[in-house]
């Protein structure tokens, strides 16, 4: 069994568009969803960084 695989080549530009796209979406994860005011919120974020190891305290 063969498999085809296919690149895509992205401008300079277009990769600098994606990765601050990454860049806003994470911040947006860790401070705007880890530092809510709501609890449920908060504890999701909370946990999610326990399980993965990423020291929170």
């Amino acid at each position: 069994m063969t498999t085809a695989t296919q690149t895509l080549s992205l401008s300079f530009s277009q990769r600098i568009a994606i990765g601050m796209s990454a860049l806003f979406l994470g911040s947006f994860l860790v401070f705007g969803v880890g530092l809510a005011n709501d609890a449920r919120l908060h504890n999701a974020a909370h946990d999610t960084r326990h399980a993965v190891g990423f020291p929170c305290h």
